[in-house]
């Protein structure tokens, strides 16, 4: 049985650490994966302090643990400066603790260089890719997106008349609107295509419907059977929602795309790591080349 990994409801009468520290994250409006990492950063601090209550947290144990962190560890300068949000969050936050003016040893490792590829590199590294996995490459590419916000992206946001595509709540819950290429309209309308055929299907069974966001189940209840609030790039199977016990279709998964981009870079023979995000290195390079009049 496949689970989502998403938010799981927590009960507000809940008087474990852990729990209410969620609950006080969900309250501030933070995103759920910001949610895991400060909750990873916080545990992982209490077990290298080994702390047997709350009422043992220290500021002044986080300038050791940073500083190991930093040193002893080897962690990078982003992978400290996360840690320190982190705790800065938990205490400053959640323990209403001032942190005052930490002091600790910085990381020594310089900040990696944003890995580029040229346009044939790219361009061969997409053709190597299958189905699905190969359109939502495209529209990291041509638009943008993070790999998160492509899976993520509803049959709705998809203004194919206005060559445009919205992006709801994306990082740090913010909404715009970005550019689509128009070599990607027809592929979109098919894949659109594609989920009316499975919408269809999967009502005919008794298996439609998707995951409202926020308060929208409450305030539009009918609205998680309309084809315009579909996942635009739904999942092979059916997963149950942790939230509500309920079995439905969610969205691709972004592993799965980052694999496939592996796998094809690979093939393509490009010794380059290729994350998802490099394709948004590609949109900003090559933006600021054609402002400046030049080629790649």
């Amino acid at each position: 049985m496949h689970v989502i990994d998403t938010r799981s409801t927590i009960d507000r009468q809940a008087i474990g650490f852990k729990d209410r520290y969620r609950l006080f994250i969900r309250s501030k409006g933070l995103a759920y994966a910001t949610e895991k990492t400060y909750c990873q950063w916080a545990v992982r601090f209490i077990r290298h302090m080994k702390y047997k209550s709350e009422g043992e947290l220290c500021v002044d144990h986080i300038n050791h643990f940073l500083s190991e962190l930093g040193n002893a560890l080897g962690c990078s300068i982003n992978t400290q400066r996360t840690a320190l949000n982190a705790l800065v969050f938990l205490f400053r936050e959640f323990l209403k603790i001032d942190v005052g003016q930490l002091s600790f040893q910085h990381a020594s490792k310089p900040k990696k260089i944003p890995i580029v590829l040229s346009k044939d590199e790219a361009q061969a590294i997409i053709n190597g890719i299958p189905g699905r996995r190969n359109l939502i490459t495209k529209i990291l590419y041509g638009s943008g997106l993070r790999i998160s916000e492509a899976v993520n992206l509803r049959v709705k946001d998809i203004d194919l008349a206005n060559g445009g595509l919205f992006v709801m709540e994306g990082k740090g819950y913010k909404s715009r609107r970005t550019l689509l290429p128009t070599s990607l309209i027809d592929p979109l309308k098919q894949q659109i295509e594609f989920v009316k055929n499975q919408f269809e299907a999967d009502k005919a069974i008794g298996m439609s419907g998707v995951f409202m966001p926020d308060a929208l189940s409450r305030k539009m209840p009918k609205a998680q059977y309309e084809l315009a609030w579909q996942y635009l790039f739904p999942a092979d199977h059916y997963s149950v929602d942790p939230r509500s016990g309920v079995e439905r279709r969610h969205h691709f998964g972004p592993q799965q795309v980052q694999r496939a981009i592996k796998t094809a870079t690979l093939k393509a023979e490009v010794h380059k790591r290729v994350p998802c995000h490099t394709f948004i290195n590609n949109v900003l390079l090559f933006t600021r080349w054609a402002n400046f009049g030049c080629s790649n």
